[in-house]
């Protein structure tokens, strides 16, 4: 076996599934003590490719080699056996366990029938010290922050002794501090000779912490990077095959009040009260730090949670029995913050889906005709890319998903359209078109309010500004004044001036 030879190598990966070639002669390097950071649009292959490599999928065609071997993995723990160890963006942690627990599941320490805890605590707190995870191996999982739990899924890595291991959007859930710690942590990986394959749609990130940059498009390799040459244009064309639109952001023409916030006070900060109005045709975006109360105060927009105080208005008229029944009849309408549990019904087809708000009957009957239509109609406007509404929404890429949560809701024709986290885990094309489309039903009289936690989104897409800092609105800010130093100031207990 050469001493040189590559970790891992990917020679002519295919991979297809009914109705969709997934992967088609890819190839794919990495060397030890490497970040290579992989891009591409959703639907490109990604995780196709990462779940072929963790032993999730076999493929159709090609062969994989570890230290210039050929291997055939038979599943996800012949992969973990072999050192490939893959961190899923949805984490695949078990709330109830302890931390020790997790830490050792599947690779239980035992004297006889008995597990051996004083060991696996011990093991736990000194594999969790290389990551910088300082906890109580006693305590359960769900007593961590989402930073921590990502931290310790890559301390069960390293406790298998992964040598490759795998971060699908590692980011999407975390706090920039959580954020930092991870890239200092991958930054230390890369020291110990541990090949990190990195998946993100954060470019920013990606020209943080890569040494190369391999795009997949349609399932195909379009094409590589050097870490230190890799600029958001090129990084973006690699993607997408095409350098997107940088187009003048356009101007709304506020008009009436269409939502009025009146005293609203929430679980999570029951001393603080909201007020704010919103209008029609303009785009308001809600800023501030993790648990500053913004996902909260909207799920009491629309009623998924009881608002313990206050009145809200939609077109004038104050909402009375308030439910999300009640507040999607009055206009107002939300696209959650985790669409896979909260937006979709992911075993449904797209038609079933797009049409669970709206559904018309002939008597007895579903309106399939009404559904056919209305499936055309969105697939069409949103630019959904689908093999058509017979297909099941939970094989859609993370982006399409998000477009029918989008159209399912627009179908219902509001009067106030929430989003929470529109373009959370969506790539890059994807998500200029979400922000094309917001911008035109603006202009058509919708009003749009937003909450996200990426600042550059939100300088994106708001005409108006609403700051949160523990559950209080701390500063509102007109487009003229909105800046990232702004927002952070505000959001943060400082006074802007």
């Amino acid at each position: 076996m050469a001493s040189d030879a590559p970790l891992l190598e990917v020679a002519g990966i295919s991979k297809a599934f009914p109705g969709v070639q997934a992967l088609s002669s890819v190839d794919f390097v990495l060397h030890r003590g490497e970040v290579v950071a992989l891009i591409g649009e959703n639907g490109a292959g990604k995780s196709t490719l990462m779940k072929v490599l963790a032993g999730v999928h076999r493929p159709d065609a090609g062969l994989l080699r570890l230290l210039g071997q050929a291997v055939e993995l038979r599943g996800p723990a012949d992969a973990l056996a072999r050192g490939i160890a893959l961190i899923h963006q949805e984490l695949s942690l078990c709330d109830n366990l302890t931390v020790a627990a997790a830490v050792y599941l599947g690779a239980e320490l035992r004297k006889g029938p008995f597990l051996r805890e004083r060991a696996m605590q011990h093991g736990a707190r000194a594999v969790l010290a290389q990551v910088g995870l300082h906890v109580d191996p006693r305590q359960l999982v769900a007593t961590l922050s989402p930073g921590q739990k990502q931290l310790l899924e890559i301390g069960r890595a390293l406790r298998a002794e992964a040598r490759v291991l795998i971060m699908d959007e590692p980011t999407s859930s975390l706090t920039q501090v959580e954020a930092e710690r991870l890239f200092e942590v991958t930054d230390e990986l890369r020291r110990r000779g541990v090949g990190i394959v990195y998946i993100s749609h954060r470019l920013g990130e990606v020209s943080r912490l890569a040494d190369r940059v391999v795009g997949l498009r349609d399932g195909r390799n379009s094409g590589e990077i050097p870490g230190r040459e890799a600029t958001h244009e090129r990084m973006v064309s690699l993607m997408v095959g095409r350098t997107l639109s940088q187009e003048q952001r356009p101007s709304h023409s506020p008009g009436e009040v269409v939502l009025r916030v009146r005293g609203v006070r929430t679980a999570a900060f029951p001393e603080a009260c909201v007020d704010f109005e919103v209008r029609s045709g303009e785009v308001v975006g809600i800023a501030g730090l993790l648990g500053s109360g913004r996902s909260e105060l909207l799920r009491a927009l629309f009623g998924a949670d009881r608002a313990l105080a206050g009145q809200i208005e939609v077109g004038g008229v104050p909402l009375q029995r308030h439910g999300p029944a009640a507040a999607a009849a009055a206009g107002l309408v939300l696209a959650p913050e985790d669409r896979k549990l909260q937006g979709l019904v992911l075993g449904m087809s797209v038609r079933d889906n797009l049409s669970l708000p709206t559904l018309h009957r002939r008597g007895r009957f579903i309106d399939r005709a009404y559904e056919r239509d209305l499936c055309a109609r969105s697939i069409a406007e949103l630019g959904i890319r689908t093999a058509g509404g017979g297909q099941v929404v939970g094989s859609l890429s993370g982006g399409n998903q998000q477009k029918v949560v989008l159209g399912k809701w627009l179908a219902a024709n509001p009067k106030v359209l929430v989003l929470d986290e529109p373009t959370r885990g969506v790539d890059v094309g994807a998500r200029a078109e979400i922000y094309a489309r917001l911008h035109e039903l603006a202009g058509a009289g919708l009003a749009v309010l937003f909450v996200s936690s990426e600042l550059e989104e939100v300088l994106s897409l708001a005409d108006r500004v609403l700051v949160l800092n523990h559950g209080r609105i701390a500063g509102e800010l007109p487009r003229a004044r909105l800046s990232e130093e702004t927002i952070m100031m505000l959001a943060t207990g400082m006074e802007v001036a």
